[in-house]
């Protein structure tokens, strides 16, 4: 409904049956709607003529006010157009948004000091009214006025002696302006007024549309800290804002602080350092840990906290290559001295258990890991999901044995404890892994193909991957002597002998040149050489790949790998956007192309919600 419209039926149902003396309201709608045509049609004479003899009345005046003053405006008649705002003013007793009209004449007129008093006066009349007043700075806004609609919400801000009211229509102002500073100052008194700090950081994160505004955000939340010690509000949000950068150790200054300033017993803290050990800030993470194991040895979460510290320190050496067998040993005996220190309880098992992996994994001793393990499952107390991750465990270190026998028997315990849960489908999945390193494909594939609906998203995946390396490796017109082969590598790696497995690998690139297998053959070994440190050999595979197997199956993964290596390793951004945008042009399906897509992006400069 127009504008018109609106005015008009509220001018029926005022006088619709009393009559009007001049016309009734169905000659008064003809001549309006004529009147607007005339206008619009630039027939501005005729249009005039119309107006006026309507503006006679002072209700009809008021509905048809801004086309005739836009009327008298164009036909430069601008002592006419200042009689008729002058008597509107007079008629409505000083309303607001005709005392701006009049301001607006007075500028066309080039009287700006006369047009500034004029504004004055319209903002000093609402100043009291909120309704008015918002009224007004809409007014001001649809005009493009936006100094003037900000000026008018100060001045309201002035008379009612606050200097938080209505931030949220001032910060939608000064993003307008490109005022960004401000908006965020106004954005952050609406949450710390409204005591809405969600829906602030919601916001702010909508709002923030580059580095460089981010980075003006983080500016004023330091800022604020140190001004306004004593509100946690401005921490809070900092904190939040540090997280979404992923910058754990600055968060966790600021969370430190609150920690002891409100005596928070750890809870925020905690929840940081999960979130760290999440996204594999093992340094970071082991920092957070070790603050809460020396500020609070007597909480109840101590013993989680210790175990956790232990694991970020384990995560730390075991992304080292070669990994120092002597800082393994000494994991080992802070895993001994913890459980030493706090018993063999349910809270301390997850820690038996992690110290039996390390045995297994990586000192190569495996008996000692068993009887570990075995001891953990005794130990657990009916705790079936625990004596069931066990078994898992215990199955890995049997098939680094070589005794897959023991195995399957094991997993095969725990698919049918763990019926239709996502440990059941994990143990179903390494059954079948087990099924593919001893050459049995087709057993592995019937068992994968069932895993591919699997409600776990990651074993789904990974079986999916598998199965569709069986189905084009294998079959009638294959011999499956480069599967077998490629299986008995992978079984090599997951035994951790690495040397052997890159052997392997070079001798099977040459015995089976031109075979399906081979740009898997060169990607494994790619990947290997990655694990292993060794980033140079890595990238020479990687490039292979690219060059040599575009269209095979491991080229978005070889262009993807290749891309994240430029960008996070080799800090050669150029190289990376450039083989981002390669996957993304070619390979459109790929599992890779939103995070290439984000990365691409995020390099470019772009916003990234």
């Amino acid at each position: 409904m127009t504008y018109y419209n609106v005015m008009l039926k509220s001018f029926w149902k005022r006088f619709g049956l009393l009559g009007l003396v001049i016309f009734s309201f169905g000659t008064f709608a003809q001549e309006t709607e004529l009147g607007i045509e005339y206008m619009k049609a630039g027939e501005y004479e005729k249009a005039k003529t119309v107006f006026q003899k309507l503006a006679k009345n002072k209700e009809a005046a008021k509905v048809i006010h801004k086309p005739y003053l836009q009327t008298l405006i164009k036909l430069k008649e601008f002592d006419e157009a200042e009689k008729f705002v002058k008597k509107q003013i007079k008629n409505s007793d000083g309303n607001a948004k005709y005392t701006t009209d009049y301001a607006r004449l007075l500028e066309i007129a080039e009287k700006k000091e006369e047009a500034q008093k004029q504004y004055a006066i319209a903002m000093d009349k609402v100043k009291s009214n909120d309704e008015a007043m918002m009224e007004l700075v809409n007014e001001f806004s649809e005009n493009q006025q936006f100094d003037l609609a900000v000026q008018t919400i100060e001045k309201a801000r002035e008379d009612a002696k606050s200097g938080d009211k209505f931030a949220v229509q001032l910060a939608k102002l000064y993003r307008i302006q490109g005022k960004t500073l401000q908006m965020i100052e106004e954005y952050l008194k609406f949450g710390l007024l409204t005591d809405n700090r969600e829906m602030a950081q919601s916001i702010l994160q909508d709002e923030l549309k580059d580095e460089k505004e981010i980075e003006q955000l983080e500016k004023i939340l330091y800022t604020n800290v140190q001004k306004y010690p004593e509100q946690s509000y401005y921490s809070e949000i900092l904190i939040w804002h540090l997280i979404q950068k992923k910058e754990f150790f600055k968060a966790f200054v600021q969370a430190r602080a609150l920690d002891r300033r409100y005596r928070k017993e750890g809870v925020q803290v905690t929840d940081l350092g999960f979130l760290a050990q999440q996204n594999k800030d093992y340094v970071n993470s082991g920092k957070i840990f070790e603050y809460l194991v020396k500020e609070y040895p007597r909480n109840q979460n101590y013993p989680l906290w210790r175990r956790m510290l232990i694991n970020a320190k384990e995560e730390v050496i075991k992304s080292v290559y070669p990994i120092n067998t002597s800082d393994i040993r000494l994991l080992i005996t802070e895993y001994s001295k913890m459980l030493a220190e706090l018993g063999t309880n349910q809270k301390t098992l997850e820690a038996v258990k992690n110290k039996g992996l390390l045995y297994a994994f990586y000192l190569n001793e495996k008996d000692t890991a068993i009887v570990v393990l075995e001891n953990a499952i005794k130990l657990a107390n009916g705790d079936q999901q625990f004596i069931d991750r066990c078994k898992l465990d215990l199955g890995d270190i049997y098939v680094l044995k070589s005794e897959p026998w023991e195995a399957t028997l094991l997993y095969s315990q725990v698919e049918k404890s763990e019926k239709d849960s996502p440990l059941g489908y994990d143990a179903k999945l390494r059954n079948a892994k087990l099924a593919y390193f001893r050459g049995d494909f087709e057993l592995s594939k019937e068992v994968l193909d069932i895993l591919k609906q699997a409600t776990t998203r990651e074993i789904a995946n990974d079986a999916m991957e598998l199965s569709l390396l069986i189905m084009e490796n294998t079959g009638a017109d294959s011999t499956e002597k480069a599967m077998k082969a490629y299986s008995n590598v992978e079984l090599l790696l997951f035994q951790h002998r690495n040397e052997e497995a890159i052997a392997s690998l070079n001798s099977m690139e040459k015995t089976f040149k031109g075979d399906p297998l081979e740009d898997e053959i060169i990607y494994l070994r790619a990947m290997t050489f990655l694990k292993q440190g060794d980033t140079e050999k890595g990238v020479k595979d990687l490039e292979k790949i690219i060059q040599k197997f575009p269209i095979e199956l491991k080229g978005d993964d070889a262009t993807y790998n290749l891309a994240k290596i430029f960008q996070e390793k080799l800090n050669q951004p150029a190289k990376a956007m450039k083989l981002y945008q390669e996957l993304l042009t070619k390979y459109p399906g790929s599992i890779y192309g939103a995070d290439a897509r984000k990365r691409f992006r995020n390099l470019r400069g772009d916003t990234i919600n």
